[in-house]
């Protein structure tokens, strides 16, 4: 399908990436609307015919850029460390919502340069929506063939804010931070949709303290946050970075529309960090 870029001057791997994103989605959905079975991997996390094919697509559009391609997967090449640019990619984000038939499951898809994303690019098949930022040129939304530039929102006080979280892996102590800082307003979201509510300025904040989250579930809604006003680190406060050794993000996840984060980070030093 082709479709015209929201901005000018776009890498030549926006467009395989927005290819890749097209063809796959197509096929995730012919899954979807028919009887699939899902198995378990070693990690206890489930995959379905869905994530191969989705996976075994995007690699074959991308692979005419000759990058590298770390995927969720795939066994981690650990040589992609040679490379200053690389694809970082879920083929299927919130494999347990597309189990449970919530509707709330995207497909992932970052480049990442010298170690911060510069393309990101999210698709949410059942809504035939699709997410796309590139450094320095924002991030945009297409939706019905039109393309809207995503701002977040300029909420400042905590207890005003919308905050988003996880279905099925929201701790207890998640639960008891949120209650902490005041928020109010709390909405169970699956996948990268989370991210994606903060781009659009309908919620304020999405935070994990897990160290379970991988950079292929964070890497394209990193660039889509940045480019859309907002910020994204661990729970610290740390900066993050991708194409490093370990694939976890040791300190969780923490991303905002930038004008709360710091209150954020300052309460959790000073309730969690010895």
């Amino acid at each position: 399908m082709a479709v015209d870029l929201p901005f000018p001057d776009p890498l030549d791997e926006a467009r395989l990436a927005v290819d890749a994103a097209f063809r796959a989605s197509k096929a995730v959905m012919e899954i979807y609307s028919k009887d699939f079975a899902a198995q378990t991997k070693k990690d206890n996390s489930p995959i379905t015919m869905a994530d191969l094919e989705s996976n075994r697509i995007i690699k074959e559009v991308l692979a005419s850029s000759g990058l590298p391609i770390l995927s969720e997967e795939d066994d981690d090449d650990i040589s992609r460390l040679d490379h200053d640019r690389i694809w970082i990619v879920d083929p299927l984000d919130g494999t347990s919502d597309f189990v449970n038939k919530t509707g709330e499951f995207t497909i992932m898809i970052a480049l990442v340069e010298n170690k911060k994303p510069v393309l990101g690019l999210i698709s949410h098949p059942t809504t035939n929506s699709l997410f796309l930022a590139q450094s320095g040129k924002g991030a945009h939304m297409l939706m019905d063939h039109t393309w809207k530039k995503l701002s977040v929102s300029r909420t400042s006080e905590l207890a005003k804010c919308r905050a988003v979280g996880s279905r099925f892996h929201l701790s207890e102590q998640e639960k008891e931070f949120f209650s902490k800082l005041g928020v109010l307003s709390f909405e169970s979201k699956g996948s990268s949709l989370k991210v994606a509510e903060i781009c659009m300025g309908k919620a304020d904040l999405y935070l994990t303290a897990s160290n379970k989250i991988k950079h292929w579930d964070t890497c394209a809604s990193y660039c889509l946050i940045t480019e859309s006003g907002g910020m994204m680190t661990d729970m610290n406060g740390g900066e993050i970075f991708y194409n490093v050794e370990k694939l976890n993000h040791q300190n969780g996840l923490l991303v905002s529309n930038g004008l709360v984060h710091k209150q954020i980070v300052d309460r959790y030093r000073s309730e969690y960090v010895l």
